[in-house]
């Protein structure tokens, strides 16, 4: 990285503002403006959710699902963006959120956001690469004459299981390869993923549209009850157009997720006080705006409505038979399964700094060795590894996908919705410093909208076929709830708050950053 003139002064006032909130500069700061909007832009990765929940969308009321849905989704997730910036921008902490609600509302609000926070990027990231599996089962495995029906089953079975875990293990383990060896490898691929999500992006919205067979724009509103049968047995069937329109959403909402990475990035970001905040609310707006194209195109594609969502799972690739020739349709294959890839290695990152914040304050079992930083790398090594394997494990206990991606949404929203009503409880109260980033008066307006888009999420998560998303939401509340009033209530401190906790700290953070002199990458 090559430095700035004004760069050694930013960084100083970046270390400053960590040594006021207790905090030494472990991890290493290469990261500039780009490069943290580049990582939630990668977590999001529209060719990734975009494609692989695409039957979500399609099978639940057609066109009107994308045309209208996905913009309204879009923007409840811009308000979550914005109020969890106003949040970021004053307390620019690696673990972001679990810091967040620790400041504004208390230990007890921390410690249940970071566990929420932990389990929906763990889970995001095994829907993410199961979701990769799946879309390189269905784009190349006919064309090298592989029959994917036993690996693909209506129920998984043992086989199913053991190859899906095998080939989404392969690629986790990948992923974390490459977070070990440091942030400046990790920040060259989700900048180079950030360029690939859009160039694959554009270039499969304009194949479509130039070999589509007719353009219907009226398919972006109309509403068709695809339910059942109808749309691969997606959704179970329902006469109730709005129930269904509401569980289309979930494919936006799975999709336009994991922009708070650029929290959990701050500690490695130049500026992060004004770089969080952009960097969440552009890859928001992004992502929403080019996905809605990409999607709509899809749409307008489609040879025949009824028959495509009559495929279920296999919409998007019957839709690809249906309309790009051969010759163009593997290129394209191949751009959207690297963006998938690079899309889960971002998730590495942001899952294990997130592990890495919880740790440091003692949070999780083996804290003293989840919070370990490597002198070579700079990196959270121990972190990267245990993200790793609970992710592949999660696959195997729950490996349809659609279950996970329900699951990973429920757990994340949760996580960004309690600071959000912590900060309006605290707004103008406790809460009265801000940082460069400020809505103002406006704050307490997105927040409520923000609840509102989040009950609705909430709601939409949990219905059948994702009744298992329940199970596991009240199974990890009763746990939680039990673990802290008979474990960590007492035992647990929570971030450094008060100035006499900070001053304590002041020791430590000089001994942990002369350790680490001179070393990084």
């Amino acid at each position: 990285m090559s430095e700035r003139p004004d760069d050694t002064r930013i960084l100083d006032q970046d270390t400053a503002t960590l040594h006021q909130m207790g905090y030494a500069q472990e991890l290493a700061r290469r990261m500039r403006t780009f490069q943290n909007f580049a990582i939630s832009f990668s977590i999001i990765c529209i060719v990734s959710g975009g494609i692989n929940s695409f039957s979500q969308g399609i099978a639940s009321v057609g066109g009107a699902s994308i045309g209208i849905g996905w913009p309204l989704s879009c923007l409840f997730s811009l308000f979550f963006a914005i109020a969890m910036g106003q949040i970021g921008s004053a307390y620019p902490t690696a673990g972001g959120l679990y810091h967040w609600a620790s400041l504004l509302g208390g230990r007890f609000l921390g410690w249940i956001t970071a566990w929420f926070n932990l389990i929906g990027l763990i889970t995001v990231l095994a829907a993410i690469n199961v979701g990769t599996y799946l879309f390189l089962l269905g784009a190349l495995a006919p064309a090298l004459g592989i029959d994917t029906a036993a690996l693909t089953p209506g129920a998984p079975t043992a086989h199913s299981i053991l190859v899906q875990t095998m080939i989404v293990g392969g690629i986790t383990l990948s992923q974390g390869v490459v977070n070990h060896l440091g942030i400046r490898l990790t920040s060259k691929l989700t900048d180079f993923s950030g360029y690939l999500i859009l160039g694959s992006a554009l270039a499969l919205t304009v194949a479509l549209l130039a070999y589509a067979p007719h353009l219907d724009l009226s398919r972006l509103w109309t509403f068709t009850n695809y339910s059942g049968k109808a749309g691969g047995s997606t959704w179970p069937h329902t006469g109730n157009l709005t129930y269904l329109f509401l569980l289309g959403l979930l494919l936006p909402a799975y999709t336009v997720t994991g922009f708070d990475a650029s929290a959990h990035t701050a500690e490695e970001t130049i500026d992060a006080a004004r770089s969080i905040p952009r960097g969440m609310i552009h890859s928001v707006v992004w992502s929403g705006l080019f996905g809605w194209i990409m999607l709509a195109a899809v749409i307008l594609a489609v040879p025949n409505m009824d028959q495509a969502a009559a495929q279920g799972g296999n919409a998007f690739f019957w839709i690809m038979d249906h309309v790009i020739p051969a010759g163009l349709k593997l290129p394209l294959y191949v751009a959207i399964a690297i963006a998938q890839y690079l899309c889960g290695l971002a998730t590495v990152t942001s899952a294990s700094r997130m592990v890495f914040a919880f740790s440091r304050d003692g949070g999780l079992p083996g804290s003293r060795y989840l919070r370990k930083v490597s002198h070579s790398f700079r990196t959270p090594m121990i972190a990267i590894w245990a993200v790793s394997l609970l992710s592949i494990a999660f696959t195997i206990y729950a490996p349809v996908y659609t279950t996970i991606a329900a699951v990973c949404v429920i757990f994340l929203y949760i996580s960004y919705l309690l600071p959000i009503v912590a900060g309006l409880l605290a707004f103008r109260r406790s809460w009265t410093v801000m940082g460069p980033f400020d809505v103002g008066l406006l704050y307490p307006v997105v927040a409520v909208l923000a609840i509102i888009g989040a009950a609705v999420l909430l709601y939409v998560g949990v219905q059948p076929p994702n009744n298992q998303a329940l199970t596991v939401t009240l199974g990890v509340l009763a746990i939680t709830v039990v673990i802290w009033f008979g474990f960590e209530r007492k035992r647990f401190q929570g971030p450094p708050i008060s100035r006499e906790q900070v001053a304590e700290r002041a020791g430590l953070i000089a001994l942990e950053e002369r350790a680490l002199e001179g070393s990084g990458n």
